[in-house]
């Protein structure tokens, strides 16, 4: 199958998302960070399509008589309504599909500690995204082309456990159908390897399709201090699986070669500091299930800072016996520098390096790779960003550049259309590929 922790307070989470139209127009999300990338996605974090909440009303609302929002009026047309509305907010149908919630429907309040939702993210690309080659070959998130695939059918419920008060507990569990499926399973756990086979999640296959579990865990926090326990995503680099915490639909070589997916184990997050974030932990090797293959064992930690308020860098790392990926003394790290530097414009790099020495499952492999950004708010409906990308895997450099748009056409509706070229002459790879997916959030 395709590519895919002993310590006790140092980790650091990345930026939750790459890119967000926040709720003034013409700004990004400001570039703090969260405690958790991947646990604030689904909600009113989300990067590329903000779900409405309380805090952010659609067009829908504005023609409601109880609308407290001074730009809301009572002749809403297409592409007029509140800041947080889409391209066609307050035409036709607009209202139903921006208010649809599943919190709503489970009869959820507003201030309602558990929460719940999902989405659905539809994708069409044309050819397979390197290092893919062949199709459903398993080794990039794109490996069905020429299809209109449902890539993520996601849903979530979890609550946060909030130590503001004393001692507190929560916890999640998400559940994924969908062609990313099979490239989010436990697919670190002895006998994973081959397709139906596997613990917990891994055997969970539909064809090409597939089920995962990729987090289900324990959360107990009291003060600064918060402890989550059990199967969970890792904190590790810039782009995240959640389509919902991505600005473009193609992920880069790093994310999906270089760095693990999911852990199982315990990781710590420790907030006592200004301007500082604290997490550490240990796993069971990389992209486990409640299982470990080969030994796996390794420390997982890093910080977070706020270097000021438009700058923040993070760096993590994984070290020991990475099980599938890698045998002792196996190592990687993330370093991400993520700048406001304008209210419209955001600038990230990133840089990965892995060091896997072999493993009775694993041979030794050494990857190094750079990533940078630029995400640009054209309005509060259009982004537009670019990627470009050197990655080095064994002596031969992969390159990569990406160009794209996201297009909000509801509140909780967004279309992203990107071009990407991929270039790598010691692996005979010259290639241009168009792809473009909707996300619709609930």
């Amino acid at each position: 199958m395709r590519k895919r922790s002993l310590a006790f307070l140092t980790a650091a989470s990345i930026s939750y998302g790459p890119f967000a139209f926040g709720a003034n127009p013409g700004t990004v999300e400001p570039v703090a960070f969260q405690s958790d990338a991947y646990y604030r996605q689904g909600d009113e974090f989300l990067a590329s399509t903000p779900v409405t909440t309380a805090s952010v009303s659609s067009a829908s609302d504005c023609c409601e008589p109880s609308c407290a929002d001074p730009t809301c009026s009572d002749d809403v047309a297409c592409g007029d309504g509140c800041a947080a509305g889409g391209l066609f907010s307050g035409c036709g149908l607009a209202g139903p599909v921006e208010s649809l919630s599943l919190a709503s429907l489970m009869g959820l309040s507003d201030d309602s500690a558990i929460e719940v939702g999902g989405w659905t993210n539809i994708a069409y690309y044309n050819k397979n995204i390197p290092l893919s080659q062949n199709f459903d070959d398993l080794l990039s998130f794109d490996d069905i082309p020429d299809h209109a695939n449902l890539a993520q059918q996601w849903f979530y419920i979890g609550k946060v456990a909030d130590g503001s008060g004393g001692r507190d507990f929560g916890g999640r569990i998400d559940l994924i159908y969908g062609t990313d499926a099979q490239k989010t399973q436990a697919f670190g756990n002895p006998g994973a390897g081959v397709r139906g086979f596997g613990f917990y999640d891994a055997s969970l296959d539909h064809g090409y399709y597939g089920w995962a579990i990729p987090q289900a865990y324990m959360e107990v926090a009291n003060g600064d201090l918060s402890t989550k326990v059990g199967h969970f995503f890792t904190p590790i680099g810039y782009e995240v699986i959640p389509a919902t915490g991505n600005f473009f639909h193609s992920h880069s070589y790093t994310m999906f070669n270089s760095e693990p997916f999911t852990h199982t184990g315990a990781l710590s997050t420790y907030t006592g500091f200004e301007a500082l974030t604290l997490y550490g932990g240990w796993t069971a090797g990389w992209d486990t299930g409640f299982d470990n293959l080969d030994g796996g064992s390794n420390f997982l930690g890093g910080f977070a800072a706020n270097i000021n308020e438009n700058v923040t860098f993070t760096y993590l790392n994984t070290w020991g016996n990475f099980g599938w990926r890698g045998g002792k003394d196996s190592y990687s790290h993330s370093m991400v520098l993520v700048a406001k530097v304008t209210d419209k414009l955001q600038y990230i790099a990133q840089s990965d390096v892995l060091d896997a020495t072999p493993n009775p499952n694993a041979g030794q492999r050494d990857t190094v790779g750079l990533n940078q950004y630029l995400l640009y708010a054209y309005s509060d409906i259009i982004g537009i960003g670019g990627r470009c990308e050197w990655w080095k895997d064994d002596g031969t450099s992969y390159n990569e550049i990406t160009g794209g748009v996201n297009v909000k056409a509801l509140s909780n509706l967004v279309f992203r259309p990107e071009i990407r070229h991929d270039w790598a002459p010691g692996a005979d790879l010259d290639q241009t590929t168009a792809a473009i997916d909707a996300i619709l959030t609930y």
